[in-house]
């Protein structure tokens, strides 16, 4: 039967669920690449690209054994134009295809190139949706549209009584919508972190394409002891695994930090869910079905707390996203114009909560979101680096960091780069919070409560900076009232002397 049909897969769409593969589609051409266009439009960790590809290459298998017909270009395949759109035209070509088909892609930078590449065509073309989402792109949009300010926790409450998840009847389970008051522990070794004996596989043949091909990347990775899973089948053994082990404390430790830790009581599930190889209604439904089975066992703040980072942050920005690009990316309200340390690259930095939050990055490609909002993101905050040289890290050094859900959680929750849209007030501290969440003071090269000399943490003399240099952008803001108040109190002299010292961390900050 000759080919009529052309689908095109992306990297992130590997969703096994999806309606295209239920039917009999014999004249039906499958298409997934691995490109330059994709490897090289950011700095990315190895590991990350190598997640894609095996995940790609499992993907693709996976259909071949269903009977589909697939083309997969591999980075060094002759016909690989390294360029969506050559290579899809060069397909139509050679196989007389009469329609092309595509998913919705969840980047915008993609969906325009697509959109683009629709109208050129010659052939009749279609877009499906990925049915991997809980909410639709606008979805958001409208839920807000009658309403002055994008409040998480409003549409959090919104999908809980959509999707009757925690609920009991009209009310939360529970008795309470948010049990993040209860999530706030400092781990002191205790309770014991269960160490998984999963999967370990070996990707030396995807990295030395990745390497022959000179795809310049980041990061380090250990080829024959590979721990991200790429395949269904492995992904459900770590979901499992987070249920049996790890739920019962996650919430009570997900804000905890500590520097011999690399994920806690963290769940690894990320890049699963956004390869799309797990659907968050699938994980959401684990988690609950496990808690409700050892309720004597699990507390209800353990799950609240795993279902609103899925059910309502992961959701919250991919509507966000949608409603506010392509603007967003250029959203720089603070005006902050400084540079990127050298030492985000590098880890060398005396500051050990951020020479461990990037080291950890660097090396495991992963750190949970406290870590990225309230050491690396803090720090760049702090220092007024521009939002544009913090969006390009967080994009390339994180093995689940896609721009819908990275470049809002990056520009705007951490940041503050779009003025309050997402936060409502910047999430910024000095060394007392990360004293009070993590393990890294202790044996820090600088004196967490000394605010000013050599030997004073950078992060308190920053803090107060930052809240005199950006006064008059929170004037306003009643939720940093009592900080400024506090600032307007402040001996002038010490003040002075902060500042000074900021000065100098801010303008050279790799010396500390």
């Amino acid at each position: 039967m000759p080919l009529k049909t052309l689908r095109l897969i992306l990297g992130d769409q590997l969703n096994h669920k999806h309606s295209w593969y239920r039917n009999d589609d014999a004249d039906t051409l499958y298409f997934l690449a691995e490109m330059r266009q994709e490897t090289d439009y950011v700095k990315h960790h190895i590991q990350k690209v190598v997640a894609f590809f095996e995940a790609m290459q499992g993907f693709a298998h996976w259909l071949e054994s269903r009977g589909k017909q697939v083309v997969y270009y591999p980075l060094d395949h002759p016909d690989n134009t390294q360029k969506l759109g050559s290579n899809i035209a060069g397909l139509i070509e050679q196989h007389g295809i009469e329609k092309f088909e595509y998913q919705l892609p969840d980047e915008y930078r993609l969906d325009q190139q697509l959109r683009q590449l629709a109208d050129d065509l010659s052939i009749e073309t279609e877009a499906f949706d990925s049915e991997h989402f809980l909410t639709g792109r606008d979805e958001l949009a409208a839920f807000f549209a009658d309403k002055q300010s994008l409040l998480m926790e409003s549409f959090y409450r919104h999908m809980r009584r959509k999707h009757n998840i925690l609920m009991d009847g009209d009310k939360p389970e529970g008795g309470q919508w948010n049990f993040d008051e209860s999530n706030r522990k400092k781990w002191k070794g205790e309770p014991e972190i269960p160490h998984e004996k999963g999967f370990r596989k070996d990707v030396r043949k995807t990295l030395k394409r990745i390497e022959d091909a000179g795809v310049n990347t980041i990061g380090e990775i250990e080829p024959e002891r590979f721990s991200w899973p790429t395949t269904r089948e492995d992904c459900l053994k770590v979901l499992r695994y987070f249920c049996d082990t790890l739920l019962v404390h996650f919430g009570d430790f997900q804000d905890a930090m500590d520097p011999e830790q690399v994920y806690l009581f963290h769940s690894r599930l990320s890049f699963a869910m956004n390869s799309k190889l797990l659907h968050p209604r699938e994980v959401i439904d684990a988690v609950i079905e496990h808690w409700q089975q050892n309720r004597k066992r699990i507390s209800i703040n353990e799950v609240e707390g795993f279902v609103r980072q899925i059910l309502g942050w992961r959701e919250y920005m991919r509507g966000v996203y949608w409603r506010e690009m392509p603007g967003y990316q250029r959203c720089n309200r603070l005006r902050n114009n400084n540079d990127l340390p050298d030492f985000y690259w590098t880890a060398d930095t005396k500051m050990r909560c951020l020479h461990h939050a990037i080291n950890n990055s660097l090396q495991h490609a992963y750190a949970h979101h406290i870590q990225r909002l309230m050491i690396t993101g803090n720090f760049a905050l702090l220092t007024q680096v521009h939002p544009d040289q913090v969006d390009a890290w967080y994009l390339g050094i994180y093995i689940d960091a896609i721009e819908w859900v990275e470049i809002t959680n990056t520009r705007g929750m951490s940041q503050f780069a779009d003025g309050g849209l997402v936060a409502t007030k910047p999430y910024i501290s000095s060394g007392s919070y990360i004293n009070k969440m993590s393990n890294y003071c202790q044996d820090c090269h600088y004196k967490v409560k000394e605010k000013t000399g050599e030997d004073a943490c950078p992060f308190n003399s920053l803090y107060w900076h930052f809240l005199a240099d950006k006064r008059e952008h929170f004037k306003d803001n009643h939720r940093m009232a009592m900080m400024l108040s506090l600032l307007d109190k402040m001996d002038k002299d010490e003040l002075d002397a902060l500042q000074k010292r900021a000065r100098l961390i801010i303008r050279d900050p790799d010396r500390f």
